[in-house]
């Protein structure tokens, strides 16, 4: 995706992307491409495939959750700081916290936040179930992007949602996870409130974005440790 075509198709879901803002992306795909040469980021590096895969799915975000709100983001298992990192530049307004247990990757960040002039952002080096214990609801938004199944990633992002919050999964093609996840939303006090799937321009490859609404607070035995999680998802 060349960046006209970004643009075009930004303008289509609602989104003028400034200058500034361009100039900001332009300088990341720059630090990403540079940067993955030393730390393993993404396996996504070329510049067309950067915007398409990695700016534009980003920002597809809109579809589902209207990001005007001046509210606190947390991004689970950022990576290379997507979709986080992207939200912060498109809405400055939003406070982003991204979280990754790559400590190279959060140094990554760290120097792209400098890089970028970006302020309200900051990263934590933690694994997502110690940074849940330690952060029950906290954020208005949690994110992740294709991070684990639905069942296992619930119980490490609902705790650390507000009451009333809201965990957006960004997965492609997620029919059969979708069907697992009631009963792990049901122990976990939230509900789907609603899907969207589409596809992604120009490779037509399937998208799905599930809003979570959690109700009231989680028991305190979530999350619990990982190995569990893992053995046995709820």
């Amino acid at each position: 995706m060349i960046e006209s075509i970004f643009i075009e198709e930004l303008t289509k879901i609602g989104i003028k992307p400034q200058k500034d803002q361009l100039a900001k992306l332009s300088k990341y795909c720059e630090l990403l491409q540079e940067y993955n040469l030393k730390i393993n980021l993404t396996s996504i590096i070329k510049k067309e495939e950067v915007y398409l895969k990695h700016f534009y799915d980003s920002l597809t975000l809109i579809k589902i959750y209207n990001f005007k709100d001046d509210i606190h983001l947390c991004d689970v298992g950022t990576g290379a700081g997507f979709p986080g990192v992207v939200i912060k530049i498109f809405f400055s307004n939003v406070k982003v916290t991204l979280v990754d247990s790559s400590k190279k990757r959060i140094q990554f960040l760290n120097i792209l936040i400098k890089e970028l002039f970006l302020t309200g952002i900051e990263t934590k080096h933690e694994r997502i179930e110690d940074h849940s214990i330690k952060n029950r609801n906290k954020y208005d938004v949690v994110t992740t992007r294709a991070v684990a199944k639905l069942n296992i990633i619930n119980e490490l992002c609902i705790p650390i949602t507000k009451i009333d919050g809201f965990f957006i999964a960004m997965k492609g093609n997620a029919v059969e996870e979708i069907k697992e996840v009631k009963r792990s939303l049901n122990v976990l006090n939230s509900s789907v409130e609603k899907i969207i799937e589409f596809e992604l321009p120009i490779e037509n490859s399937k998208r799905t974005l599930i809003l979570i609404k959690k109700h009231k607070d989680t028991s305190q035995e979530f999350p619990r440790p990982f190995k569990k999680i893992k053995d046995k998802p709820l």
